[in-house]
């Protein structure tokens, strides 16, 4: 255990995120004081009395003009330091960032280990690059930025930097400030994986809701249609959940509505996550053609039969070489497939022959993810059923997909980290030339306005002028959506009446 004191509380998200980077298997607890004299009483030097019930406590004071940081080990061993800061209320940015980087150079001492990303915890590294190159900051302000307000190391800025050019590039003949883009979430799935927090609902426990979440669905997108008369619509995504895991009746129902809805005239992409190849069958592959998709996900995450067994996918590797090739004989000619590397249990040489046997089925874009244990997801909550599982060398493995994707000529062109993932790293998507998901661009560096459809769809008003985001969501139980489908379409109806400028 490690305990954690905060003289202000309200610090606890920029705190936990790093100490949990460095010491990724400990609970980590935010006490007070007095409740940590209760829990560890010690010894008239200081120690703990009993070094198994904690590793490190971590006392940090937050002063007007410095930090003051206090780290005392099992043995009783005492690190200070401090860091002179600016004013937490002009200049609280920069005041979170020094007490990070003191807190995160503290930290790598003890453990004499390094984070790629430094003290970089968000989820969008390059979205804070791609802002610079708009700027017009070249590429060694860039690294000096990076490298000395975040600590990340020159291998992530490099990366950075190439995805964001890419970026750019790609959203370059795209009008994305007066457009919008769409999201629809599909809330069911044939099974739960094992590492999955998203809402996600056994289709077959869920049978009889599908037809009432649909006619709610329908409801939403109706006003949807609507409410912003003067932007064109740029891509379409479906996501889940496995919108595939819909019947082939129910499928066809959803994606005619979405057809008859919008106007498509300037539509570049029109995507669904056929996710897992036990949702899929020639029947609703041939539905996609027919109603103009032209990108799929077809996600094996391993091609380890044993992890896939572990993790709860329930399908085969062989179901997923059928489902690739039903794909491809149907038409599709953009598919996309994930992996995760991390996975329970799996070993370098493990990524390397799931990659092999990838590279035999030949799709137009592979997104590599990195294992993020969620609060949520069974991995975490049943984390002592499988504490003998971990995975090995997971560095290694990413290392080994970036050497892949550049051996076959794919191109990084987004990238995006999460918490609590495996080593500090990312995820980074991989296209071939003209394949990229543009969608996933324009979430990630939140380059668009995207109203969101569903259950736990979230939709995301940006206004470019003033270089703000808002979020306006929905309740994430298809039960609760069904039954409050008449708020989820007046939360947007009332958040766009209030901002008639959007």
């Amino acid at each position: 255990m490690i305990y954690i004191i905060l003289s202000d509380r309200a610090y606890d998200n920029d705190v936990r995120p790093i100490v949990k980077s460095f010491y990724p298997d400990v609970s980590i607890e935010i006490v007070d004081k007095s409740a940590l004299i209760a829990y560890q009483p010690s010894d008239p030097d200081g120690s703990i009395k009993d070094s198994s019930l904690t590793l490190i406590t971590i006392n940090i004071e937050f002063e007007k003009d410095r930090v003051n940081i206090k780290i005392k080990d099992s043995q009783g061993a005492d690190y200070n330091s401090f860091v002179h800061t600016p004013d937490p209320v002009k200049e609280r940015p920069a005041y979170k960032n020094a007490m990070k980087r003191l807190l995160y150079k503290m930290l790598s001492n003890l453990t004499e280990k390094e984070l790629p990303w430094g003290i970089l915890t968000g989820i969008r590294p390059t979205k804070l690059v791609y802002e610079m190159l708009e700027d017009g900051i070249d590429e060694e302000g860039i690294y000096r930025w990076m490298g000395q307000e975040y600590l990340c190391s020159e291998d992530r800025i490099n990366t950075s930097i190439l995805i964001a050019r890419r970026e750019m590039q790609l959203l370059k003949e795209l009008d994305y400030r007066s457009g919008y883009s769409i999201y629809i979430g599909i809330p069911f799935c044939p099974s739960t994986c094992l590492y999955c927090s998203f809402p996600s609902f056994s289709i077959e426990r869920y049978a009889d809701l599908v037809d009432s979440y649909l006619d709610a669905l329908e409801k939403e997108i109706s006003y949807g249609a609507s409410c912003l008369p003067n932007r064109k619509l740029s891509t379409v995504y479906l996501g889940g959940g496995t919108p595939t895991s819909l019947s082939a009746k129910q499928l066809d129902r959803l994606l005619g509505l979405i057809r008859e809805s919008f106007d498509f005239t300037h539509v570049r992409e029109f995507c669904v996550e056929a996710g897992r190849p036990d949702s899929i069958t020639k029947e609703k592959l041939d539905l996609l053609k027919k109603w103009g998709v032209d990108r799929i996900s077809i996600n094996p995450q391993t091609m380890q039969q044993r992890t896939l067994d572990l993790i709860g996918r329930g399908h085969t590797i062989s179901q997923i070489d059928q489902a690739f090739q039903m794909a491809r004989d149907s038409g599709h000619e953009n598919i996309n497939m994930d992996i995760i590397i991390g996975l329970p249990g799996e070993t370098p040489d493990d990524v390397i022959d799931t990659l092999d046997k990838i590279k035999l089925l030949n799709p137009d874009s592979l997104t590599v993810h990195t294992l993020a244990i969620k609060r949520a997801a069974r991995l975490n909550t049943e984390i002592e059923s499988y504490k003998g599982l971990r995975a090995e060398d997971v560095p290694k493995m990413l290392q080994i997909t970036k050497d892949f994707m550049r051996d076959n000529n794919y191109l990084p062109y987004y990238l995006y980290r999460q918490k609590n993932m495996a080593d500090n790293l990312e995820n980074i998507g991989y296209a071939k030339h003209g394949k990229e998901g543009l969608y996933n661009i324009l979430i990630m560096e939140e380059k668009q306005t995207i109203l969101a459809f569903g259950a736990g769809a979230m939709s995301k008003f940006v206004f470019h002028n003033r270089k703000h985001i808002e979020r306006v969501d929905n309740v994430k139980s298809p039960k609760d959506y069904i039954s409050r489908i008449d708020e989820m379409i007046r939360r947007k109806k009332d958040f766009l009446s209030k901002n008639p400028d959007l």
